[in-house]
């Protein structure tokens, strides 16, 4: 189907790629700066792929964290990744294939579920194929970056604070760029719950239970919007 190919899915990530890849450089060169061997740092993200969960996982490392406390955490940081493929299914709809979403589900981070979605609200019909491209030109542009970090060292990045400051923040720009580009009038107030629960719990407990409270929030809202 027009707009849905393997190819056109490698050109819709093409954005997502050019803002994983300065990231991933970032926790390259931050993850060999705490210690890890050039295998392990690329390693979390061929294996974990989490973005924001594994900077979380380089502090838990280099704070000496116990192992259960550590896993605990960047797993309930990442349980809003088992709403993603229901969701994009649901937007997709009833007839829409699944046979291959072993291979593409892997890849549906924050940004990459963001930019499916976009395709899908603009009318582009739902492809396993297209799927596959958007997912492997982000998750190659994240594992690469990551190489090219470990490749320049712990050190590379010290002589400009303002760069690395700004790395930090790009990951959460990127996705509200992509929430921006496919919210509408009717979704606001479930993104208010969310965003109002999240920042209240994160103030008053931890910002894994802010965000895991803010997703559990928003859903309900959209649940019981849905029903009313």
């Amino acid at each position: 189907m027009s707009g849905s190919r393997f190819s056109d899915g490698l050109i819709a990530g093409i954005p997502v790629a050019l803002g994983y890849f300065p990231i991933a450089f970032s926790f390259g060169v931050g993850a060999v700066r705490i210690g890890l061997t050039e295998v392990e740092a690329v390693g979390l993200s061929v294996i974990v792929y989490a973005g924001a969960a594994q900077f979380l996982a380089l502090v838990l490392i280099a704070s000496g964290a116990p192992l259960l406390v550590a896993a605990f955490t960047l797993v309930a940081m990442n349980l809003r990744h088992l709403i993603y493929g229901p969701a994009l299914m649901r937007a997709a709809g009833d007839g829409a294939p699944r046979r291959k979403a072993w291979a593409w589900a892997f890849s549906l981070t924050d940004e990459v579920f963001g930019a499916a979605l976009g395709a899908l609200s603009r009318g582009k019909p739902f492809s396993e194929a297209f799927m596959l491209g958007l997912g492997l030109a982000s998750y190659g542009a994240w594992v690469g970056g990551t190489a090219a970090g470990v490749l320049a060292g712990g050190g590379a990045l010290s002589g400009f604070p303002a760069i690395e400051a700004g790395l930090s923040f790009m990951l959460t720009a990127l996705f509200l760029a992509l929430l921006l580009s496919i919210m509408s009038r009717r979704q606001l107030p479930v993104i208010a719950v969310a965003a109002v629960a999240t920042v209240a719990l994160t103030l008053t407990t931890t910002p894994t239970l802010g965000i895991l409270g803010g997703m559990l929030a928003g859903a309900a809202a959209g649940v019981a919007r849905r029903s009313a």
